[in-house]
């Protein structure tokens, strides 16, 4: 069983998130991680993306949806709203939804933001809104995770979170890390339980 783990990181915390979560998924037994991200959105109308980006995680096509058991979505913080380029990504799986091929597929979400009160919760819900119109079951953070009552950084119910500081500190706190591998753990247990409804 794979689950697909897609993001957009900017200056990397993001990135880092993915990571975490990542082994999260794959210390369950029977449940790998693919990882994806999506390219930049250029405000110039000729430029192109090459296929295959220069380093880092290859780019996320519509059958990586289709295909996946499961999503974690991951968006730095815009305003407190997910990043354009995700944005632009999910605004195009109209085919997709027509289809109802999310329906039923447990996801979750992560971000990170420059400040403390930098727009987590509501980048968190933006992307949680368009996989509920998918159709797919959203799982978050339950407080009886101890790393929510202890966090002095990121971390909600709603999903895992990094708060990067002014300098976009892409490095995860020991909490944060943790946080994000529960949640990623907690998203492959979920749909290892769903796969045996089938």
């Amino acid at each position: 069983m794979e689950l697909l783990v897609l993001y957009y990181s900017r200056s990397g915390a993001v990135r880092s998130l993915a990571y975490q979560i990542a082994r999260g998924i794959e210390s369950i037994a029977g449940v790998g991680a693919r990882l994806r991200t999506v390219p930049a959105v250029s405000a110039v109308c000729e430029a192109v993306e090459p296929d295959i980006p220069q380093s880092g995680d290859i780019y996320a096509t519509q059958e990586d949806l289709v295909e996946c058991r499961g999503l974690a979505l991951g968006s730095p913080s815009r305003f407190g709203n997910m990043a354009a380029p995700l944005k632009y990504f999910l605004d195009r799986t109209s085919e997709i939804w027509l289809a109802g091929a999310m329906n039923h597929k447990p996801a979750c979400v992560f971000t990170s933001s420059t400040s403390m009160h930098g727009g987590q919760e509501t980048t968190l819900t933006s992307m949680i809104t368009p996989l509920l119109h998918h159709g797919m079951l959203i799982t978050g953070i339950p407080y009886s995770e101890r790393g929510l009552h202890q966090t002095d950084g990121g971390g909600t119910p709603y999903g895992a979170s990094h708060f990067a500081g002014q300098d976009n500190d892409p490095a995860l706190s020991p909490m944060e890390q943790e946080l994000a591998r529960h949640l990623g753990s907690r998203l492959a247990r979920v749909a290892l339980s769903m796969s045996h409804l089938e």
